[in-house]
Formats: structure tokens, sequence, C-alpha cells
């Protein structure tokens, strides 16, 4: 059985104004926590963990 390892990308810029590479990579580690570190995170799991971001920012009162 072939095990299907996801390929590494670098942390793609922010597409949200406000929101900085630092925040989102502070929030994807929190996210996937249990991910990492055997498997790399891949672009869906960093847009994944910015949208998640500016929501519960959003919905705490703050903007982004």
């Amino acid at each position: 059985m072939k095990q299907q390892i996801s390929n590494p990308v670098p942390q793609p810029e922010p597409f949200t104004p406000g929101i900085t590479k630092g925040m989102v990579r502070e929030h994807a580690y929190k996210m996937f926590r249990d991910k990492l570190p055997e498997h790399p995170l891949t672009l869906d799991n960093w847009v994944m963990a910015e949208k998640d971001l500016v929501r519960s920012m959003e919905s705490e009162g703050e903007t982004p």
C-alpha cells in the first residue's frame, strides 16, 4: 500500500489586508498541531488557516 505524501510549500503571502505571515503561521501551527512536524503544510492548509484566523478575528470584534 502506497502512502501519499503532500508536497511542502513555502508559506504564501496573506491575501487579507492587515494580516501578516506571522499571524497566519501562528494560527496554522495551532490548527495543525497534530499534523506537524511529520507532515508539512500544504497551500490548502495555509489558506484554510488564514480564512479561519480572519473569521475568528471578526467574531471577536477585531478588525483584520
